[in-house]
């Protein structure tokens, strides 16, 4: 049994020693048809585009992704050639919940933006954007928005307490944007340029939004949004997925408000998640049992928590200092995201 790995893939190494008598670790981004020609499991993140191309003539019957986006897997092209896949839907949910939140406690510090005046649209609402409405609702926004057209035509109701609501009325009302769906061109819900030209018109009636983009950088057009930003219709824009990554647009890298290399899910506890799901995937091909426990680094000795709950939730996170990261060095977004700093979305008590 081999297995090839993304060697960035944290937690997950050493149990992938135990379930296989060969195990390759190396970065998403080099892995080749080489590597894969003779080898059973592949383990991947969102910079290896799993094809034909890649897979053709392996032997891999599994390929596992440790992200919830799945757009880099030729999922057609897997299933007609008997190759099983799996993604890990919800691992990082709560670490996007995190950003989103602690992002607009900086617009609120740094930007003056008044989210008890503040109305807030959640463009998705699957398992992250349901995890982001949780974490903002303590927020005591004037507002909560939801749109889900998928889930609103398949007769699924809104989280308790809440209805869904059109695009159209989230672009009349919403103050505030943050878009939380996949990436799609197909009908009939393509989420492609979802927020392009026509909707970032259809904001001029009252302009001073605000747009925020952790979901896949294709859902907003840069431009766009460049254009939009120019005429005042939006005020201020949080871009952690961006079109083209890693070479990313410079331009909104230095006019976004908080610009961060696509790590909105990357708390060590959406990483242990992800990693226990991807393991859990694996053991189940293989009928082995899941015996691994996958615990992210604790805290260091030394942090003190803020008895305020919004000082605390920056002292865990502040996404202003991933944006001076970025800025920095525009040309590090691969070695940012690889080498990225311990990060907790809550403190754990002691046993």
């Amino acid at each position: 049994m081999k297995i090839v790995c993304d060697d960035k893939i944290p937690y997950i190494e050493a149990a992938l020693h135990e379930l296989a008598d060969e195990v390759v670790m190396k970065p998403g981004k080099d892995i080749t048809p080489d590597d894969v020609r003779d080898a059973h499991i592949l383990v991947v993140r969102t910079r290896t585009r799993c094809d034909e191309r890649l897979l053709g003539g392996s032997r891999v019957f599994l390929v596992v992704t440790a992200t919830i986006g799945y757009d880099h897997l030729d999922t057609h092209w897997l299933e007609t050639h008997a190759i099983a896949w799996a993604n890990c839907p919800g691992c990082n949910a709560g670490s996007v919940g995190q950003y989103v939140k602690c992002s607009l406690l900086q617009l609120k510090r740094q930007r003056g933006v008044n989210l008890r005046g503040s109305v807030l649209g959640i463009v998705g609402v699957g398992h992250v954007g349901s995890a982001v409405l949780e974490a903002v609702r303590p927020l005591g926004l004037k507002g909560i928005l939801l749109n889900d057209p998928p889930r609103q035509a398949s007769g699924l109701p809104a989280p308790e307490g809440m209805e869904w609501s059109t695009l159209e009325r989230l672009e009349r009302e919403a103050d505030i944007f943050t878009f939380h769906t996949p990436l799609t061109a197909e009908a009939p819900y393509p989420t492609l340029h979802l927020a392009g030209a026509d909707f970032f018109r259809q904001l001029e009636q009252r302009p001073g939004r605000i747009i925020i983009n952790a979901a896949r950088g294709g859902v907003v057009d840069e431009q766009a949004l460049l254009h939009a930003m120019d005429e005042g219709v939006v005020r201020e824009a949080v871009i952690d997925t961006w079109e083209g990554e890693p070479a990313i647009n410079r331009e909104l890298l230095q006019r976004a408000f908080i610009a961060t290399p696509h790590v909105a899910g990357y708390s060590a506890d959406g990483k242990a998640n992800a990693t226990r799901q991807t393991l859990r995937h694996i053991c189940t091909m293989l009928l082995r049992p899941m015996t691994f426990e996958v615990h992210p680094p604790a805290l260091p000795a030394d942090f003190r928590p803020s008895p305020d709950a919004e000082e605390l939730a920056l002292q865990l996170y502040d996404p202003l200092a991933d944006t001076l990261r970025l800025r920095t060095s525009p040309d590090a977004f691969e070695r940012l995201r690889g080498s990225y700093p311990l990060r907790r979305e809550f403190v754990e008590k002691a046993k």
